[in-house]
Protein backbone atom coordinates (compact mmCIF):
# COMPACT_ATOMS: atom_id res chain seq x y z
CA UNK A 1 0.00 0.00 0.00
CA UNK A 2 1.25 3.48 -0.88
CA UNK A 3 0.03 6.81 0.47
CA UNK A 4 0.35 10.40 -0.64
CA UNK A 5 2.55 12.57 1.62
CA UNK A 6 -0.56 14.25 3.04
CA UNK A 7 -2.31 10.95 3.72
CA UNK A 8 0.77 9.53 5.40
CA UNK A 9 1.12 12.65 7.54
CA UNK A 10 -2.50 12.52 8.70
CA UNK A 11 -2.40 8.78 9.35
CA UNK A 12 0.76 9.13 11.42
CA UNK A 13 -0.75 12.09 13.26
CA UNK A 14 -3.88 10.10 14.04
CA UNK A 15 -1.69 7.22 15.18
CA UNK A 16 0.17 9.48 17.60
CA UNK A 17 -3.08 10.99 18.89
CA UNK A 18 -4.46 7.50 19.55
CA UNK A 19 -1.37 6.09 21.29
CA UNK A 20 -2.55 3.55 23.89
CA UNK A 21 -0.91 2.91 27.27
CA UNK A 22 1.93 0.84 25.84
CA UNK A 23 3.49 0.14 29.23
CA UNK A 24 0.28 -1.40 30.56
CA UNK A 25 -1.08 -4.92 30.14
CA UNK A 26 -1.29 -6.07 26.49
CA UNK A 27 -4.66 -5.66 24.78
CA UNK A 28 -6.12 -6.26 21.34
CA UNK A 29 -6.23 -2.49 20.86
CA UNK A 30 -2.52 -2.22 21.61
CA UNK A 31 -1.66 -5.03 19.19
CA UNK A 32 -3.61 -3.39 16.39
CA UNK A 33 -1.98 -0.02 17.10
CA UNK A 34 1.49 -1.58 17.01
CA UNK A 35 0.82 -3.32 13.69
CA UNK A 36 -0.32 -0.02 12.21
CA UNK A 37 2.70 1.78 13.67
CA UNK A 38 5.16 -0.67 12.09
CA UNK A 39 3.47 -0.26 8.70
CA UNK A 40 3.38 3.55 8.76
CA UNK A 41 6.92 3.98 10.13
CA UNK A 42 8.21 1.76 7.34
CA UNK A 43 6.35 3.95 4.79
CA UNK A 44 7.87 7.07 6.30
CA UNK A 45 11.32 5.69 5.55
CA UNK A 46 14.34 5.22 7.76
CA UNK A 47 15.64 1.68 7.96
CA UNK A 48 17.20 2.17 11.40
CA UNK A 49 13.91 3.33 12.95
CA UNK A 50 12.00 0.50 11.29
CA UNK A 51 14.38 -2.11 12.70
CA UNK A 52 14.48 -0.49 16.14
CA UNK A 53 10.68 -0.32 16.20
CA UNK A 54 10.32 -4.00 15.40
CA UNK A 55 12.79 -4.93 18.15
CA UNK A 56 11.02 -2.72 20.71
CA UNK A 57 7.56 -4.09 19.85
CA UNK A 58 8.76 -7.71 19.95
CA UNK A 59 10.14 -7.13 23.44
CA UNK A 60 7.31 -5.01 24.78
CA UNK A 61 6.15 -7.75 27.15
CA UNK A 62 9.59 -8.15 28.75
CA UNK A 63 11.10 -6.67 31.89
CA UNK A 64 12.05 -3.50 29.98
CA UNK A 65 8.46 -2.79 28.96
CA UNK A 66 8.50 0.86 30.07
CA UNK A 67 11.73 1.58 28.19
CA UNK A 68 10.49 -0.16 25.04
CA UNK A 69 7.19 1.71 25.25
CA UNK A 70 9.10 5.00 25.39
CA UNK A 71 11.20 3.92 22.40
CA UNK A 72 8.09 3.08 20.37
CA UNK A 73 6.50 6.48 21.09
CA UNK A 74 9.71 8.29 20.17
CA UNK A 75 10.07 6.44 16.86
CA UNK A 76 6.48 7.10 15.84
CA UNK A 77 6.85 10.77 16.73
CA UNK A 78 10.04 10.99 14.64
CA UNK A 79 8.19 9.45 11.71
CA UNK A 80 5.45 12.08 12.11
CA UNK A 81 8.04 14.88 12.17
CA UNK A 82 9.68 13.47 9.04
CA UNK A 83 6.34 13.12 7.22
CA UNK A 84 5.46 16.71 8.15
CA UNK A 85 8.43 17.97 6.15
CA UNK A 86 6.96 16.44 3.00
CA UNK A 87 3.58 18.23 3.10
CA UNK A 88 2.73 21.81 2.09
CA UNK A 89 3.34 24.55 4.70
CA UNK A 90 -0.38 25.17 5.15
CA UNK A 91 -0.83 21.52 6.16
CA UNK A 92 2.04 21.43 8.63
CA UNK A 93 1.44 21.88 12.35
CA UNK A 94 -1.83 19.93 12.43
CA UNK A 95 -0.54 17.69 15.24
CA UNK A 96 1.17 18.98 18.37
CA UNK A 97 2.73 16.29 20.55
CA UNK A 98 3.16 17.11 24.23
CA UNK A 99 5.44 14.71 26.11
CA UNK A 100 5.36 16.69 29.36
CA UNK A 101 2.83 18.83 31.20
CA UNK A 102 4.91 21.88 30.30
CA UNK A 103 4.72 20.96 26.59
CA UNK A 104 0.94 20.65 26.86
CA UNK A 105 0.63 24.00 28.64
CA UNK A 106 2.86 25.68 26.03
CA UNK A 107 0.87 24.20 23.15
CA UNK A 108 -2.45 25.41 24.57
CA UNK A 109 -0.90 28.82 25.20
CA UNK A 110 0.16 29.11 21.55
CA UNK A 111 -3.30 28.16 20.32
CA UNK A 112 -5.11 30.57 22.64
CA UNK A 113 -2.56 33.29 21.97
CA UNK A 114 -3.42 33.19 18.26
CA UNK A 115 -6.98 34.43 18.89
CA UNK A 116 -7.89 37.85 17.54
CA UNK A 117 -11.54 38.15 18.57
CA UNK A 118 -12.90 35.15 20.48
CA UNK A 119 -12.24 31.65 21.72
CA UNK A 120 -14.67 28.94 22.73
CA UNK A 121 -13.32 26.36 25.17
CA UNK A 122 -15.33 23.16 25.22
CA UNK A 123 -14.55 20.89 28.14
CA UNK A 124 -17.16 18.68 29.79
CA UNK A 125 -14.89 18.21 32.83
CA UNK A 126 -14.03 21.90 33.19
CA UNK A 127 -13.32 23.17 36.69
CA UNK A 128 -11.74 26.37 38.02
CA UNK A 129 -8.40 25.46 36.41
CA UNK A 130 -9.95 25.82 32.96
CA UNK A 131 -10.16 29.54 33.75
CA UNK A 132 -7.21 30.18 36.07
CA UNK A 133 -4.67 28.10 34.11
CA UNK A 134 -5.86 28.21 30.51
CA UNK A 135 -8.57 30.74 29.62
CA UNK A 136 -6.38 33.46 31.08
CA UNK A 137 -3.84 32.74 28.32
CA UNK A 138 -6.10 34.36 25.70
CA UNK A 139 -5.04 37.91 24.78
CA UNK A 140 -6.64 40.96 26.35
CA UNK A 141 -9.96 42.06 24.82
CA UNK A 142 -10.52 38.61 23.30
CA UNK A 143 -13.94 37.25 24.29
CA UNK A 144 -13.59 33.95 26.12
CA UNK A 145 -16.47 31.49 26.25
CA UNK A 146 -16.44 28.22 28.15
CA UNK A 147 -18.93 25.42 27.58
CA UNK A 148 -18.95 22.73 30.28
CA UNK A 149 -21.12 19.87 31.50
CA UNK A 150 -23.75 21.20 33.86
CA UNK A 151 -23.43 18.25 36.23
CA UNK A 152 -19.69 18.56 36.90
CA UNK A 153 -17.68 21.09 38.99
CA UNK A 154 -20.45 23.71 38.94
CA UNK A 155 -19.49 25.31 42.29
CA UNK A 156 -15.80 25.44 41.35
CA UNK A 157 -16.59 27.12 38.04
CA UNK A 158 -18.98 29.61 39.60
CA UNK A 159 -16.42 30.77 42.16
CA UNK A 160 -13.67 31.08 39.53
CA UNK A 161 -15.99 32.97 37.16
CA UNK A 162 -16.94 35.53 39.82
CA UNK A 163 -13.26 36.06 40.71
CA UNK A 164 -12.42 36.53 37.02
CA UNK A 165 -15.09 39.18 36.59
CA UNK A 166 -13.99 41.00 39.72
CA UNK A 167 -10.36 41.00 38.58
CA UNK A 168 -10.72 41.72 34.86
CA UNK A 169 -14.14 43.30 34.35
CA UNK A 170 -14.77 44.32 30.75
CA UNK A 171 -11.08 44.14 29.83
CA UNK A 172 -11.34 40.37 29.44
CA UNK A 173 -14.94 39.40 28.64
CA UNK A 174 -15.89 35.96 29.92
CA UNK A 175 -19.06 33.91 29.46
CA UNK A 176 -19.61 30.45 30.92
CA UNK A 177 -22.49 28.18 29.99
CA UNK A 178 -23.47 24.72 31.17
CA UNK A 179 -24.77 22.12 28.76
CA UNK A 180 -27.24 19.42 29.70
CA UNK A 181 -25.50 16.50 31.40
CA UNK A 182 -23.83 14.13 28.97
CA UNK A 183 -24.35 16.26 25.84
CA UNK A 184 -20.76 17.56 25.66
CA UNK A 185 -18.05 14.92 25.30
CA UNK A 186 -15.22 16.59 23.36
CA UNK A 187 -12.43 18.80 24.64
CA UNK A 188 -11.95 21.52 22.04
CA UNK A 189 -10.50 24.97 21.47
CA UNK A 190 -12.35 26.92 18.76
CA UNK A 191 -10.51 30.07 17.69
CA UNK A 192 -12.16 33.04 15.98
CA UNK A 193 -14.90 30.85 14.54
CA UNK A 194 -12.42 29.53 12.00
CA UNK A 195 -9.95 27.08 13.55
CA UNK A 196 -10.65 24.09 15.75
CA UNK A 197 -8.28 22.05 17.90
CA UNK A 198 -9.09 18.81 19.70
CA UNK A 199 -7.27 17.91 22.92
CA UNK A 200 -6.53 14.36 23.94
CA UNK A 201 -7.49 15.03 27.57
CA UNK A 202 -9.62 17.47 29.60
CA UNK A 203 -7.89 20.71 30.52
CA UNK A 204 -8.06 19.84 34.22
CA UNK A 205 -5.84 16.80 33.68
CA UNK A 206 -3.09 18.30 31.55
CA UNK A 207 -0.89 19.19 34.52
CA UNK A 208 -0.90 15.56 35.68
CA UNK A 209 -0.17 13.96 32.31
CA UNK A 210 3.11 12.85 30.80
CA UNK A 211 1.71 12.57 27.28
CA UNK A 212 -1.09 14.09 25.21
CA UNK A 213 -1.73 15.62 21.79
CA UNK A 214 -3.46 18.60 20.23
CA UNK A 215 -4.97 17.95 16.82
CA UNK A 216 -6.04 20.69 14.42
CA UNK A 217 -9.34 19.63 12.88
CA UNK A 218 -9.12 19.46 9.05
CA UNK A 219 -10.49 22.54 7.31
CA UNK A 220 -13.15 20.59 5.43
CA UNK A 221 -14.86 19.57 8.70
CA UNK A 222 -14.14 22.64 10.83
CA UNK A 223 -17.14 24.70 9.70
CA UNK A 224 -19.61 21.92 10.54
CA UNK A 225 -17.99 21.37 13.95
CA UNK A 226 -18.05 25.07 14.81
CA UNK A 227 -21.69 25.32 13.73
CA UNK A 228 -22.62 22.32 15.85
CA UNK A 229 -21.03 23.79 18.96
CA UNK A 230 -22.55 27.19 18.27
CA UNK A 231 -25.93 25.47 18.48
CA UNK A 232 -24.94 23.71 21.69
CA UNK A 233 -23.81 27.01 23.13
CA UNK A 234 -27.16 28.61 22.35
CA UNK A 235 -28.96 25.68 23.98
CA UNK A 236 -26.83 25.77 27.14
CA UNK A 237 -27.70 27.64 30.33
CA UNK A 238 -25.59 30.64 31.47
CA UNK A 239 -23.69 29.92 34.67
CA UNK A 240 -24.21 33.53 35.73
CA UNK A 241 -26.60 36.13 34.40
CA UNK A 242 -25.36 37.53 31.07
Amino acid sequence: MSLTPEALYYQLGSLVAETPELAGPPTTETSRWIARAVELVEMAGGLADTIQLRVATENLDGILRARNAQTIRAIVQRALAKAELEVPPETQGAFVVANTAFDAFSAVRRVLGSAQAEVLLVDPDADAKALTDFAVLAPDRVVVRLLADGAIHRKSLESATRRWMQQFGDDRPLFVRLAAAGTVRDTLILVDGATAWALGQPLSRLARLTYTTLVRIPAETTAALIAAYAARWEAASPLLEE
